[in-house]
């Protein structure tokens, strides 16, 4: 879909890209210390390997465009402006957090920055998604909602009912499914009759590509070219974003349906951050030192945002009551 030739970016850009990606990599391994000091309780699914799909998408949003996932969302959160404090309280249950301390990993909001979740039942969001899209329609407004969701979550009948009401009625939306290759454990061959999942929109009339979701610049370019067909009133676009995670579906997965050779080999030379840094370097956009600096700036935030996760107060029981009723007028 898109043109090689278009993979250059500023300066500024890649080091911006860089710095993002490097955000969510270190939120997500101290999220991981954490879980593992049992200061995080339930679920934690980490986006250790993806931060490329969400950062390129995050390029060419637009204000008003809307960010609806599942439940592997402390990337996204992260990419849409979410204070890395208030994400992290979140997860260790604060009033800090994003949802009081009352939804946990899963069930974060942030009307300002129009992330709508984080959802754990699996392809619920989808066409909560395609909401999101028709009140942009009927608004008339120019917004386009962004809609992820796993290769594991593509096989559910929500999709396909959310895919043909969006082309049949040219809904401002771009689904994007985040392929990273395994679902809970499962690879892909192996419960995917169709394993081309950016064909998943086929039988509708949706458009859709393969996009290599390990480089930033791929997914900018793609994400580009699907926001310009969703938001010039053509409908829906379909994203398969090839990803991989390097860590289990969750903290409580131990990983065994693949090898650690595999793992190694994609951490080797796949990473998506270590390709965006490849590039800086290329260009001689920033030295060694200047890179490492902005690792050791991030690292600070991070460590910040632990703190203060741990030292704000734990919901009061009467928080039970709230949030429960909207009354309208």
């Amino acid at each position: 879909m898109s043109d090689k030739s278009n993979l250059t970016a500023t300066k500024d850009e890649l080091l911006q890209y860089y710095r993002d990606m490097i955000m969510i990599r270190r939120f997500e391994e101290k999220a991981g210390q954490l879980y593992g000091m049992g200061l995080i309780g339930g679920f934690c699914h980490l986006y250790i390997g993806q931060e490329a799909v969400v950062v390129g998408m995050e390029a060419v949003k637009k204000d008003g465009d809307q960010t609806i996932t599942g439940y592997r969302d402390h990337g996204h959160m992260l990419a849409c402006g979410m204070d890395p404090k208030g994400v992290m309280a979140e997860l260790t249950g604060r009033e800090g957090g994003y949802s009081k301390g009352k939804g946990g990993s899963m069930h974060m909001f942030s009307s300002e920055k129009k992330f709508y979740g984080g959802h754990g039942s699996v392809g619920a969001q989808i066409p909560l998604g395609a909401g999101l899209a028709f009140a942009n329609k009927y608004r008339g407004n120019d917004s386009v909602s962004l809609t992820y969701f796993g290769d594991g979550a593509s096989n559910q009948g929500q999709v396909f009912e959310a895919m043909n009401m969006a082309q049949l009625w040219k809904l401002p939306i771009v689904f994007i499914i985040e392929n990273n290759q395994y679902a809970m454990g499962t690879s892909v061959k192996r419960s995917h009759s169709e394993t081309h999942l950016y064909r998943r929109g086929a039988s509708f009339g949706i458009p859709g590509t393969e996009v290599d979701g390990m480089d930033v610049l791929s997914v900018r370019e793609a994400g580009r070219e699907a926001m310009e067909h969703a938001r010039s009133g053509d409908g829906p676009f379909v994203l398969e974003m090839k990803t991989y995670r390097f860590r289990g579906h969750s903290m409580s997965d131990p990983a065994k349906y693949r090898t650690r050779d595999e793992v190694d080999d994609v951490r080797e030379h796949n990473d998506p951050i270590k390709r965006c840094e490849q590039r800086i370097k290329d260009n001689e956009y920033a030295s060694d030192d200047e890179l490492k600096q902005i690792d050791k700036d991030i690292k600070k935030i991070v460590k910040e945002a632990a703190e203060f996760s741990q030292e704000s107060p734990e919901p009061a029981p009467e928080e039970l009551y709230t949030d429960i009723l909207a009354e309208v007028g």
